[in-house]
């Protein structure tokens, strides 16, 4: 994440200096007038989970997005204060610096020697004398070193800013820890981890091998992953599933009901599709509710979500399928404000493929985490080639994995999530994927 501020006379101005250097793709985190004109702070590849790891305990008093884009806006602007402020300090004791060479030539500012400008014969018995000259030399060196060990670490605290993992532009303590550090990070990768969530992942190992850096870092990972806490099936409530069309959606709603109805009964539940922008959308949702005796009921222009759900408000659980839109399809916008706007307490899960890429899944959180998230589902785990590419999403967005789903069949293959076991299927499907290609270049070879 690069974070930068912008000054200007207007805000048109501002916008065209963030445009010009930053591009389409940049995040104003925040916008303010100043003596002279405005001040716009922004940032590329802005993530609120990032924003939260570099605010640290801070994060806690951020109730919403806006207030964190805030204060990783104040953070950055506090940090490009005290540099420049630093600048300022060393620049002042430059100047100073160079004042005592003029008036004292003969003085050897950087100088370890005890050789003082008048010579050896100004030295008092038994002890060297020094003069206020050499006095105020050194001390402007010893000030002058302070300040470079000062913006040297501010530096870093930028740096680390900018790249939106614990410090990414820490200088290393040595060959051997970076070697380690990039060969652990290069194993992330493979697992299936993003770049920069490897690298942060790494950089936590300070010292040991680099097999206990692996376990150890894939500990982090399963303390990254969260899990919903609720089995909703016992706890009941209602319950709508959102993601693109292909995710999964339906038949996980099908696997939830049947699994239901064999542990309750079909009597106390009830599907809702708010698919009505598909010509037979809602037909296999229908074959469910046939196949459990379970009731279905569609929203449309005379039934409103809020209506059905005041019918259904006897149902121990009730489940929402909703249609696979995009920001671009008519209806994506009305959809999701039925499930926000609902008086009713709708738990709002996102359904995603472990087999997208992972800019895609990020695509598709951004596109629906405005419907108020309270977790996911990761389908198609069966399908996949490796799962770092999920563990990465879910820790980098922090949305709850409810449940996930290795199959098609109905009700086994859907599960519960638990972060360990998650990881160590992740371990053993990047195992297989190391074996194949070892037989693979094996047989050519």
């Amino acid at each position: 994440m690069k974070v930068k501020r912008f000054f200007a006379q207007s805000m048109a101005e501002a916008l065209k200096q963030v445009s010009h250097e930053m591009g389409p793709d940049a995040v104003i985190l925040s916008n303010r007038r100043v003596d002279g004109g405005v001040e716009i702070v922004t940032a590329l590849d802005y993530d609120e989970n990032m924003a939260r790891q570099s605010l640290g305990a801070k994060a806690a008093e951020a109730t919403n997005g806006s207030r964190l884009a805030e204060m990783q806006a104040d953070q950055h602007r506090r940090l490009e204060d005290e540099l420049s402020r630093t600048r300022s300090r060393i620049q002042d004791v430059r100047e100073k610096r160079a004042a005592v060479g003029a008036r004292y030539p003969q003085v050897p500012l950087n100088s370890d020697s005890d050789m003082s400008w008048g010579g050896r014969e100004n030295v008092v018995e038994g002890q060297e004398s020094e003069t206020p000259a050499s006095h105020r030399a050194q001390g402007y060196s010893d000030e002058l070193a302070a300040m470079k060990a000062e913006i040297s670490s501010l530096r870093e605290l930028m740096g680390a800013q900018s790249a939106a993992v614990a410090g990414s532009n820490e200088p290393a303590e040595g060959n051997a820890k970076n070697a380690v550090q990039q060969l652990l990070s290069e194993r992330l990768q493979e697992f299936g981890l993003s770049s920069e969530l490897a690298a942060s992942v790494s950089r936590q190992h300070r010292n040991g091998r680099l097999e206990e850096g692996w376990k150890t870092s894939l500990k982090m990972v399963a303390t990254g992953v969260r899990t919903g806490r609720e089995d909703w099936l016992e706890s009941g409530g209602v319950y709508a599933l959102v993601g693109p069309t292909g995710s999964g959606k339906t038949t996980t709603i099908g696997k939830l009901a049947a699994r239901y109805v064999l542990e309750h009964g079909a009597d106390s539940l009830a599907l809702v599709t708010t698919d009505r922008y598909r010509v037979a959308a809602h037909e296999q949702l229908f074959v469910f509710g046939r196949i459990l005796n379970v009731p279905v009921r569609v929203v449309d222009e005379s039934h409103s979500l809020d209506d059905i759900l005041d019918e259904l408000s006897d149902r121990h659980l009730v489940l929402i399928d909703t249609a696979g839109l995009t920001s671009a399809d008519r209806g994506y916008q009305e959809q999701l404000a039925e499930l926000v706007r609902s008086d009713h307490n709708i738990h709002t899960h996102l359904v995603v493929s472990a087999t997208s890429q992972p800019r895609i899944m990020k695509s598709v959180w951004h596109c629906y985490k405005m419907a108020n998230l309270a977790g996911c589902i990761v389908t198609k785990i069966d399908e996949a080639l490796t799962l770092g590419e999920s563990l990465g999403f879910v820790m980098e967005t922090g949305l709850p994995v409810a449940w996930y789903t290795d199959g098609q069949k109905i009700p086994e293959d859907l599960h519960r999530a638990e972060a360990a076991p998650l990881v160590r299927m992740g371990v053993e499907r990047l195992r297989e994927m190391q074996h194949s290609q070892a037989t693979v270049e094996g047989a050519l070879a």
